[in-house]
């Protein structure tokens, strides 16, 4: 797969960058013409929960693009200085306003296609209390037969609660890894 070209300008100095593949390494990286300092491109981890109120899950309107309008878990960008349980978190409580006690790591999906990893942990939610922040049109509590399948934002989501169901249904949760091609 080719991957974009996207560094124009070297984050050090300003100058052109350009690509090409460095003295002991494997692929092209973009380097500053100037000063050479070389600047590596990785993917953007997406941290969130599965939040959980007895038989329902936690899900939130998106009130922003990509897919405004659509239905989500609580999820977004991991920040600098935080692990990606705190990031989870951070989100939960950001999107959705829910209290919630961290469970284990649940999905790890490879969207190599967007340089994305997406990471979801469940959650057990502490009460009903919602508070949804500005990314949010609502956020409400769904039984696995009202889950709105095909207004579901993103196929990581959708592949996460498929995942949900069928552990709870098997009663018992594991850590589960794919890629979304």
């Amino acid at each position: 797969m080719m991957v974009p070209r996207r560094i124009k300008h070297c984050r050090v100095c300003g100058a052109e960058a350009v690509y090409r593949v460095p003295a002991d390494d494997n692929r092209e990286r973009a380097i500053c013409s100037a000063c050479g300092e070389i600047h590596y491109e990785n993917p953007i981890n997406v941290v969130g929960t599965v939040p959980v109120w007895g038989e329902q899950v936690l899900l939130c309107r998106r009130n922003i693009e990509p897919r405004y309008g659509m239905w989500t878990l609580p999820a977004g960008f991991l920040e600098l200085g935080e692990s990606t349980a705190d990031g989870a978190l951070r989100e939960t409580v950001e999107e959705a306003g829910a209290r919630v006690e961290m469970q284990d790591l649940f999905t790890v999906l490879n969207v190599v296609r967007v340089g994305q990893v997406h990471l979801f942990y469940r959650a057990r939610m502490l009460d009903t209390t919602l508070d949804p922040g500005p990314e949010t049109i609502e956020a409400r509590l769904f039984r696995e037969d009202e889950v709105p399948w095909e207004e579901l934002a993103f196929r990581t989501v959708r592949l996460t609660l498929e995942h949900f169901f069928e552990d709870r249904r098997r009663g018992h949760f594991g850590v589960h890894a794919g890629d979304i091609a």
